[in-house]
């Protein structure tokens, strides 16, 4: 039997990438969603794809989740379109990368408010209905960069690490009403944001992870199932690093 039938999922950065991975595994898993990226269309091919898969309800929503009101807003008709919400991904995310001396306070700011004000607009606007599921399940994906620092990547690596920091800090907060609360935290994944990695810095990474390659959305998608399901169901406030061993 499908792990998540009859759940309902809301991803925020579901139209490419790890995010569309996520709306998929959690399709072919029985669940309905609630697809979120900056514009409506960006979601359509991820939304055709999860119908394809067999998800039962799937619904698109533009949102730029460093609006408080907006977050409120699309949850507010998330909930009442999939008649609630069990599972919560933050996924939206962007980088801004440049050595320290270099950043400008727009670039901090805009890697900040998106990764982690909007992670927690998103959260804040998701308690009730989270709280009212009997199987409240908040799903961060953050970065190993969070745990480890990483230069050129101060604005990133502080706004993972504070996602990280805030995720341990929800799950105590609404543990008494059966809600997990969990971070991811992947390596190198093959996606738009490493794509454009110098072929030497890549070459650099590849020989520091134990697998030798980099991570698939589908391995993040692969964990992410599982924290949302049953099984994991005695998992909370826990940093679950998929990335190869590179930080063995």
């Amino acid at each position: 039997m499908p792990t998540l039938n009859g759940r309902k999922a809301l991803i925020t950065g579901a139209s490419r990438g790890i995010g569309r991975a996520i709306a998929e595994a959690f399709a072919r898993e029985g669940a309905a969603l609630a697809l979120i990226a900056t514009a409506l269309e960006k979601t359509n091919e991820t939304a055709q794809r999860c119908k394809e898969i067999g998800a039962p309800k799937v619904m698109q929503f533009a949102l730029d989740v460093r609006s408080s009101a907006e977050c409120d807003r699309v949850i507010k008709e998330a909930t009442a379109g999939l008649d609630g919400i069990d599972i919560v991904v933050n996924n939206a995310g962007v980088t801004k990368d440049n050595l320290l001396m270099r950043l400008t306070d727009q670039d901090y700011d805009a890697v900040l408010d998106t990764n982690l004000r909007g992670a927690f607009n998103i959260t804040r606007a998701a308690c009730r209905p989270l709280m009212k599921s009997k199987a409240g399940r908040l799903i961060n994906i953050a970065s190993v960069v969070g745990m480890t620092g990483n230069a050129g990547q101060a604005n990133y690596a502080a706004s993972k690490g504070g996602l990280i920091a805030f995720t341990k800090s929800v799950a105590k907060e609404l543990s008494g009403r059966g809600v997990t609360a969990n971070v991811i935290a992947p390596g190198f994944i093959e996606t738009d944001m490493t794509a454009g990695l110098d072929p030497k810095v890549k070459e650099g990474v590849l020989k520091e992870i134990l697998l030798g390659r980099l991570g698939k959305p589908e391995d993040i998608a692969a964990a992410a199932a599982y924290l949302a399901s049953d099984a994991a169901g005695y998992i909370t406030a826990q940093v679950l690093v998929v990335d190869g061993g590179l930080t063995a």
